[in-house]
């Protein structure tokens, strides 16, 4: 029996996006399309006439189950040259994309959706992120100790993951907390900074964050920090919860 062909969502994105490079506009569009290369976030793509730089083909292909092989471009923007910058799966078996192509999200310095500054890759339309302070009881504890305790955490949800509780460094016991040279970046979000956990001699790796300046709409968690559940006790008011099972886990 022959395999089925990975299904490729493309929607519309009603939003005004602009990629810019050294103060030039690489591309200006208020037609541009959701498309889901992999399950978490999808990827922007552009009809061809809004891309302001020439397209220049390289020889190189990127290939995909799903949309087809892609050619490979070259991007002309004022005299330099971006190698491998961009793609269009021109004979795709996805015909919405035939007319489209796709910029590398690093070609460019900055990103926009209508005026504000996106980082990282394209957010999600599906995805959520609301803060709330709560009084709910949070325990954090690792191989029977307990690491933080607070009546005043801050609850982040966010769309496809359980519950983070960002709680006061104050509350936190910081003497048992070694920062590591890991980091992250969420475009809902920003960027995180990690910490190793000592307890009885075992090091617990990148099991706590934070962010000392997240993105506005996040900005009610700046300086907190957070556990991952799926690796650590958590009782909350007074009742053990089970560790979630995520792609963190």
């Amino acid at each position: 029996m022959a395999a089925t062909r990975p299904r490729v969502r493309v929607e519309p994105n009603p939003k005004w996006i602009r990629g810019v490079l050294a103060g030039a506009t690489v591309v200006d569009s208020r037609r541009a399309r959701y498309v889901w290369e992999i399950p978490y976030y999808p990827a922007w793509y552009f009809p061809v006439d809004d891309v302001a730089a020439e397209l220049v083909e390289n020889g190189e292909t990127v290939r995909s189950p799903s949309r087809g092989i892609g050619t490979r471009y070259d991007l002309h923007v004022d005299g330099r040259v971006l190698a491998n910058a961009a793609w269009r799966h021109v004979d795709s078996p996805v015909e919405e994309l035939r007319d489209l192509v796709r910029i590398e999200w690093d070609a460019v310095d900055a990103w926009f959706e209508e005026d504000v500054e996106v980082f990282v890759h394209p957010r999600s339309p599906e995805v959520r992120v609301d803060t709330l302070a709560s009084s709910r009881h949070v325990r954090v504890s690792i191989d029977g100790t307990v690491v933080a305790e607070t009546r005043r955490p801050t609850v982040l949800y966010e769309t496809g993951l359980p519950p983070r509780y960002y709680i006061p460094k104050s509350d936190v016991r910081m003497e048992l907390l070694s920062p590591t040279d890991t980091s992250t970046a969420c475009p809902y979000k920003g960027w995180a900074n990690y910490w190793t956990v000592t307890v009885g001699g075992n090091e617990h790796v990148d099991v706590a964050w934070g962010y000392r300046t997240p993105l506005p709409e996040s900005e009610p968690i700046a300086g907190l920090v957070c556990f991952y559940d799926e690796r650590v006790d958590v009782e909350l008011d007074g009742q053990p919860t089970e560790r979630p099972r995520t792609k963190f886990s």
